[in-house]
């Protein structure tokens, strides 16, 4: 299996827990990434209860440095930025994950 959990796996395990047609499932987990897109893309945040907060930010301007030339400046412009926070019961079984598998095979 998989680390990542992608929009197929969702299609797919949604699908096999209801009698409604893969296309259709499909269709709906689109239009509902779709939704969430276009609110966020139009500033607004996106709340699921029990699962979390989807917020936007404005990051400000700053400067930064280029790695590869460190001695020049770089001017990282304002922009909106997306931050997550869980929602109290998907912290919960986050606090009951095993820590330790996270890590297998990552320095």
């Amino acid at each position: 299996m998989s680390k990542n959990l992608t929009k197929r796996d969702i299609v797919l395990d949604i699908y096999e827990g209801t009698s409604i047609p893969q296309k259709d499932v499909r269709e709906t987990v689109q239009r509902t990434l779709n939704a969430i897109a276009k609110a966020l893309a139009e500033g607004r945040n996106v709340e699921l209860r029990n699962f979390g907060v989807f917020e936007v930010q404005v990051r400000k301007s700053r400067i930064g440095r280029n790695p590869n030339k460190p001695e020049t400046d770089v001017v990282i412009p304002t922009r909106a930025v997306i931050k997550f926070k869980a929602g109290k019961e998907l912290k919960e079984q986050l606090a009951e994950l095993d820590i330790s598998a996270l890590n297998d095979g990552e320095g």
